[in-house]
């Protein structure tokens, strides 16, 4: 890793120690390197990553995660408590920089959020990382996607949420049939762009 992704990665530990999601894991920032765009535009990302990540640290929250792809900004949570949803909404969009915000946090209080498991509406948020690490190592593994171009994101209710740049309109249907194809997924929604080089 080059100097530059150590000081992205330490400037995301000290705004927000475990805060700083997988988009700043080495192995990623390695990733962004041979992605196809430019240095600038993956700057940009991880300018506004930081920004969001410090608004998390400055509600004193961790109940969201981020993904970015071209400063189209993909955002999903669960929070329990509506003034710290409220704070923490407000100040994201108030971001600069962001081309699209994809909104999927979502406020319920743990009464509903237990009712709704009771019911199997909900998987809670550590099912949910589960099955976003596990769709993410479907996409790696797949001959003819471009996995270094797109992000996962899940939310507590077994969604998954595919975001960034195909190839082609086939590259694309192959990535969201793979990240479909896992136990628990309800549904897949597509934030993914096709621009054919």
């Amino acid at each position: 890793m080059n100097r530059r992704g150590f000081v992205i990665l330490g400037a995301a530990a000290a705004l927000s120690p475990g805060l700083a999601r997988a988009q700043f894991l080495p192995k990623t920032l390695i990733d962004r390197a041979i992605e196809a765009r430019s240095a600038g535009d993956i700057a940009k990302d991880n300018e506004i990553v930081l920004k969001v990540n410090k608004i998390m640290a400055d509600v004193g929250s961790a109940s969201a995660s981020t993904e970015i792809y071209e400063q189209r900004l993909l955002i999903t949570g669960l929070f329990s408590d509506k003034p710290t949803y409220d704070k923490f909404e407000k100040a994201v969009r108030g971001v600069k920089g962001v081309k699209t915000l994809y909104w999927h946090a979502t406020y319920m209080s743990e009464a509903d959020q237990e009712t709704e498991k009771k019911k199997g509406a909900m998987i809670g948020w550590a099912a949910g990382l589960e099955m976003t690490t596990k769709a993410q190592g479907r996409i790696v593994g797949t001959k003819n996607v471009a996995d270094v171009n797109y992000r996962i994101a899940g939310d507590a209710f077994g969604n998954l949420y595919l975001l960034g740049l195909a190839r082609s309109a086939d590259e694309k249907k192959l990535a969201l049939a793979r990240v479909k194809d896992g136990d628990g997924v309800k549904k897949v929604v597509d934030y993914v762009v096709v621009r054919p080089k």
